[in-house]
């Protein structure tokens, strides 16, 4: 299986979902999932991304967003608990 590239638009083979790879957790079970940021609805307004085994999605055409973190890493901010 091709490695996942966080940036990179990919989409669900069981339900269509489409979003941006936008995190990546490796589970000491073994299981992969890889969380989808979809676009903005049709009213501008933001949708939860999802998690999904890495193994359901395709990577699709397009640009892979990349961000220049290095003046704010992030480390300072707490890890999400959900």
């Amino acid at each position: 299986m091709e490695a996942i590239i966080l940036g990179a638009p990919y989409v669900d083979k069981i339900t269509k979902f489409e979003g941006v790879a936008t995190g990546r957790c490796v589970y000491l079970s073994g299981c992969t999932q890889v969380l989808l940021s979809p676009t903005i609805d049709k009213d501008g307004k933001l949708r939860d991304g999802v998690w999904f085994d890495e193994q359901r999605l395709e990577r699709q055409d397009g640009p892979v967003v990349a961000l220049d973190n290095s003046q704010t890493p992030g480390c300072d901010i707490p890890a999400p608990k959900y």
